[in-house]
Parts: structure tokens; sequence; C-alpha cells
């Protein structure tokens, strides 16, 4: 049965078919395998007050089993006008993990502003990202632009305050285009490895779109100390956080969902990067640590940040 949505709260039924247990799976509160149902009058019903959020992602398990992944929307939700924007074409193939996505007609050999994005493929296909840089483009809102989609076959070493991976992509960024101007965009664990990166690197980018970074410590974030990179990760936060003024300050966006785990350390990264003289803008948004949740905050976010380092 569809769940019942108010303003305040909403309600799940599951038909009872002799089950033992019934249970909603979501990543807003703790447990993520909870909360329960409650058997009554042959249904399964759960009541689940409104968290921090304007949508609710979500699955039922049913006796250990996890039914179908979706997500419901609160009164008031509206997704991006922008998604009815025409379809962006395709990004050119590179290699097996990078792709490059440059406005049609563009001479390849020109230098436009470079934006390249961590998660590449979950980016552009999930969040849309090129169909919003290119309607941005279109609205005279950003200049003409590339996007470069990178992929990791190895994401939680690489994108968890790796030198070696660091250098690589400082290294690997002129090979991408013939760029202007490079800014970042990242989600999670790929947002710290671009602040990762751009330490040790400052020249290789221009400004930073970070999202829901993973700026993991000990005093915040005891619930993911079994991550295998855990302490590499706490270190290099606790640098970014003792660090003093930048030599070369930039442009950075950082935001966070209001019910994330992560929101503690995002906003102390924030305030850091503030004092050490960047140009930072943080935002709460509205929803949890998922790829629906940060492209609704491409605009105005993310075009104010690309507005501001490119002109």
């Amino acid at each position: 049965m569809e769940p019942q949505v108010t303003p305040e709260a909403v309600r799940f039924t599951v038909p009872d078919r002799g089950y033992f247990d019934v249970r909603l799976h979501q990543a807003v509160e703790r447990p993520r395998d909870g909360p329960l149902f409650s058997l009554a009058n042959g249904k399964w019903e759960l009541e689940l007050r409104r968290p921090q959020v304007d949508r609710l992602e979500y699955s039922i398990a049913i006796d250990g089993v996890s039914g179908e992944h979706t997500a419901l929307e609160f009164p008031g939700y509206h997704p991006p006008k922008w998604l009815a924007a025409p379809d962006p074409g395709e990004p050119r193939r590179i290699d097996a993990l990078t792709a490059l996505w440059s406005p049609e007609g563009t001479d390849p050999r020109k230098p436009l502003p470079l934006l390249v994005a961590h998660d590449g493929t979950e980016y552009a296909t999930t969040a849309q990202l090129t169909r919003f840089v290119a309607h941005a483009i279109a609205t005279n809102r950003i200049p003409p632009c590339r996007v470069a989609l990178l992929d990791s076959p190895r994401r939680d070493d690489d994108y968890s305050a790796s030198a070696r991976y660091a250098t690589s992509l400082a290294t690997r960024l002129p090979q991408l285009a013939p760029a202007t101007t490079v800014a970042g965009i990242g989600a999670s664990l790929g947002a710290l490895a671009l602040l990762h990166a751009r330490q040790r690197h400052p020249g290789a980018f221009n400004a930073l779109y970070l999202q829901s970074g993973s700026y993991f410590r000990h005093r915040w974030d005891g619930q993911e100390s079994g991550f295998p990179r855990f302490e590499r990760i706490a270190r290099f936060v606790g640098t970014v956080l003792r660090a003093g003024p930048a030599a070369t300050p930039l442009p950075i966006t950082l935001n966070c969902g209001a019910p994330e785990e992560n929101l503690a350390n995002n906003r102390a990264v924030a305030n850091a990067l503030r004092r050490q003289g960047h140009d930072v803008a943080f935002h709460i948004f509205r929803d949890a640590h998922n790829y629906i949740a940060w492209r609704d905050t491409f605009d105005p976010q993310l075009t104010e940040l690309l507005a501001r380092a490119w002109g």
C-alpha cells in the first residue's frame, strides 16, 4: 500500500501474510534497519514523524528481505525545473574510467573552464550534472565549459586522503582537456579527496564544490571507525582544522544534509577553511546522503560558485 504522507508524518501499511518482522530501512536516523512496524488487525503499520527532510529515501524489509528502494516526497518539495531541459548529449569516452562532456559544436582545441567530477558516472546519470551544466550555459548563468567525469575502481582507497591518488589526479588534470581554469565537484569521500588533492597541490583547482564530505574525526564520527582508512582521513582532517592562512585562497562551497551524521564535521571544516581566508559558502539542505539531494543543490549553489570562480 502507498504510504500516507502529511506535512508532519508518514504512515506505512503492509498487509500481513504471516510475517515475523517488518521494518523500515532508511538513512536519516539510527538504527538504519528500523524502526519496526507493529502488527494489529491484520496489518503491519508504522507512523514515522517527519525528519528534517523534504524527501525520504527508504525500503521496507520483510523477514530480513529488503524490498524495492524508493522515495517519498513531503508536501512542499518540488524537483528542480531544469530537469526538463534538453538532453545535453553524451560525453566522449576517454578511457574506461573517464569521460569528457563538451557543449555541442565546441572546438576540442579551444581552452575552456573545466569542471572535474569525482564519481562522475553517478553525477552524470543520477544527479544529471551534464544536463544542469548545459542548461546553465544555455541560460547564460555560467560561461561555456567542459565537464570531466572521473571514476575509480579503488574508490575507498583513492578517495580517502591518498597521497598517491592526489598526485596522480593533479598530474592528470592538464591531460583531460585544454582548460583556462579548473573546478572540482565531489560528494562524500569524493569531496574529501578533492580537498586533500588541493591541499597537497594548491595549483590543481581554482574552486571546489564539496557535498556531504566524509571529513571523519574521532570526536564526531565513531560510527565510521571501522572504515579501513578512517585513521588516515582523521589525520588529514586534523591538519585542515589546524592549518594557518592559505597562500592561495579560492572559492569553496560546502553543503550537507540537516539529518546527516557528517553535518558536524562539515561545519567544522567550513569554519576552518573560512578562517584560512578561503571564500567559503556553507549550506544545509533538507535531505540525506544521496545523489538526488546533491542534485537538488545545484541551482543555485553550484551556479553561484562557478559564477564567482569563472566570472
